[in-house]
């Protein structure tokens, strides 16, 4: 079975910086692309940066500049730096991976997974 696990959130001040951290476990093949989203209370859940397997990354106008994705694959770990931080960053941030795993008893399969979120808040 297979977990993503976000870590690293928290409480800054604007200007400040936080990295997260999305860990993935179980029986994994290979992860493709993962996307960074965060939801702030009454707003939809936007996309914010995505890395491809291959570290290649994309990034919403809104954190271009600001932030920035790398994975580690040999730990199956993906990670959102995020510098200058401001009021408006405030939101539960999730990670959404493509991964490939292997089950003995359905063989390979690929399927997107969420992490549980993190919360990053910043104060002006």
């Amino acid at each position: 079975q297979v977990q993503l696990v976000e870590s690293g959130g928290g409480s800054v001040q604007a200007g400040g910086s936080l990295r997260l951290s999305c860990a993935a476990s179980g029986s994994i093949v290979s992860i493709n692309n993962v996307g960074w989203y965060r939801q702030a209370p009454g707003k939809q859940r936007e996309l914010v940066a995505m890395i491809t397997s291959a570290g290649s990354a994309n990034y919403a106008d809104s954190v271009k500049g600001r932030f920035t994705a790398s994975r580690d694959n040999a730990k199956n770990t993906v990670y959102l730096q995020m510098n200058s931080l401001q009021p408006e960053d405030t939101a539960v941030y999730y990670c959404n991976a493509e991964i490939r795993s292997y089950d003995s008893s359905r063989g390979s399969s690929v399927r997107g997974y969420w992490g549980q979120g993190t919360q990053v808040t910043v104060s002006s």
